[in-house]
């Protein structure tokens, strides 16, 4: 199975992804990781990357794409692969979709974890976590039992992400509607589009799109 993970930040993408990875063995190409990566691989691509980024330039998406059939090419016997970051435009989809007919592949299918707006700001403006265990807090949903210190581990060390407040999430919502709404529109018409409730519980979620994935 080849899927595209669309959703707003906070939506539980990268959540449900690594449920994907480690129970169905799939592979999630992360765009961002695989420019990271590029940059110190010394291969021709690599060298291509790391030009581009030195000039403090956008890394084009022919290169990107490249990558992309790099990645899809080593990744051909595993459980299928979650694209993650890509496509961001129309151009980038076209491109996509080229890509994997190139390659004797199918996408089937974009999973969209949609959020309702104001759920969302407060899902994330109340959210902190442990910086010593990990575990995930919420002020109103599911406070520490003692306030400042983990339920888990009796850290103090409490944290926020410095943009988890209600402006700076506001912004980034803003941003992924104008680049992701036509994607939304372009994969509805082509028949490959799947909405599933973010805000769910995890669980709930995770069934959602297995029952997609199934088919």
């Amino acid at each position: 199975m080849n899927i595209i993970l669309l959703g707003a930040p906070g939506a539980g993408k990268g959540t449900q992804a690594r449920n994907l990875v480690e129970k169905k063995g799939m592979i999630q190409l992360s765009t961002g990781d695989m420019l990271r990566a590029a940059r110190t691989s010394g291969t021709e691509m690599g060298i291509r990357v790391a030009e581009v980024m030195d000039r403090g330039e956008l890394v084009t998406d022919e290169i990107v794409i490249g990558l992309i059939g790099e990645a899809l090419d080593s990744a051909s016997a595993t459980g299928g692969v979650i694209f993650d970051g890509f496509p961001r435009t129309l151009a980038q989809a076209d491109a996509l979709g080229e890509l994997l007919e190139e390659k004797g592949l199918a996408l089937d299918g974009v999973i969209e974890l949609r959020v309702d707006d104001e759920a969302l700001v407060d899902r994330i403006t109340g959210r902190f976590t442990c910086g010593n265990c990990g575990e995930v807090y919420h002020d109103r949903t599911k406070p520490t039992k003692v306030p400042g210190v983990c339920d888990v581990c009796g850290s103090t060390d409490l944290q926020r992400r410095g943009d988890d407040n209600e402006e700076s999430l506001r912004q980034r919502l803003m941003e992924y509607y104008k680049k992701t709404s036509p994607l939304i529109g372009y994969y509805h018409a082509k028949g490959s589009l799947h909405v599933v409730d973010g805000l769910a519980p995890m669980a709930e979620v995770e069934a959602a799109i297995a029952s997609v994935l199934k088919g």
